[in-house]
C-alpha cells in the first residue's frame, strides 16, 4: 500500500506484467463495509488489471461509510446523500485516484470504477462530474443521486456502463437502478442493466455478467 493516497487501500499487481503503464479498476464498497469486502469480486476480473480498493472515510458499525444518508424524504429506500459529506468522498476518491496513477504506474487512460451500493452512488457521479477520465463504471446496486442526476456533460456518449439491480433488494429499490441506467442512456452512454434475483448482494449471475462486461471493455 502506497502512503501518497489519501484513503486506505487494497492495491492487487497484475499476475502478469504489462510493458508500460497498465489498466486499473477502482473499487469502491458498499455502506458499513470496507476495502476488503468487494476483492472476491475484483479478483475475478482480468489479470492484468490492476486493483485499487479504496476504504471509505469514516467509521460505521465496524464497517466504514462514504457519506451520511439525507431520509427526510421517508425511509432509507428513498434516501439521498447528505450533500456536504457525498462532496467530501467524491473529492477525496478523485484525489486518490489521481495519487494512485502515480504510485503504481497506471494507464490514465483506461481507468475503470466497479463500485457497490454507495460505491455506485460515488462511481455514477464522479462518470458525470469528469467522464473523460473514466473508460467504464459498474454501477451494483445504485442510483444516480439527485445532485447529479440533471447533469448533462460532454463525453457520456458511447461510454460503457454496467448497471445491476437487485429484483428482491429492499436497500436500494431495482427502480432506483433502472432510472439510473435510462438516464445514462438519455446522455448517450452505452449501458448493459440487469435485473436479477437477489437482494442486496451480488449473485452469480450478476457476477457473471459484470465479469464478461469487465473483460470487453478491458480486452477490447
Amino acid at each position: 500500500m502506497s502512503d501518497a493516497l489519501p484513503l486506505e487501500h487494497v492495491h492487487v499487481e497484475p499476475e502478469t506484467p504489462t510493458d508500460g503503464r497498465a489498466p486499473a479498476v477502482f473499487v469502491l464498497h458498499g455502506r458499513g463495509a470496507n476495502e476488503e469486502d468487494l476483492l472476491p469480486v475484483a479478483r475475478r476480473l482480468p489479470d492484468d488489471l490492476h486493483v485499487v480498493s479504496l476504504r471509505a472515510p469514516d467509521r460505521l458499525m465496524g464497517g466504514y461509510t462514504w457519506y451520511e444518508l439525507d431520509m427526510s424524504a421517508g425511509g432509507l429506500h428513498r434516501s439521498q446523500p447528505d450533500a456536504e459529506d457525498f462532496r467530501r468522498s467524491l473529492d477525496v476518491v478523485s484525489e486518490a485516484v489521481d495519487a494512485a496513477i502515480e504510485a503504481y504506474d497506471l494507464d490514465a487512460n483506461r481507468i475503470g470504477l466497479l463500485g457497490f451500493s454507495q460505491g455506485a452512488i460515488v462511481s455514477l457521479s464522479l462518470l458525470l462530474e469528469n467522464p473523460d477520465r473514466f473508460a467504464w463504471v459498474v454501477a451494483l446496486h445504485g442510483y444516480l443521486a439527485e445532485s447529479h442526476a440533471d447533469l448533462s456533460p460532454d463525453g457520456v456518449g458511447g461510454k460503457p456502463v454496467f448497471v445491476a439491480a437487485g429484483s428482491a433488494d429492499q436497500v436500494i429499490p431495482p427502480y432506483r437502478a433502472e432510472a439510473a441506467a435510462e438516464r445514462l442512456r438519455e446522455l448517450g452512454a452505452d449501458v448493459e442493466f440487469g435485473a436479477y434475483e437477489t437482494a442486496h448482494g451480488v449473485g452469480p449471475d450478476e457476477l457473471r455478467d459484470l465479469v464478461s462486461f469487465v473483460e470487453r471493455q478491458v480486452k477490447g
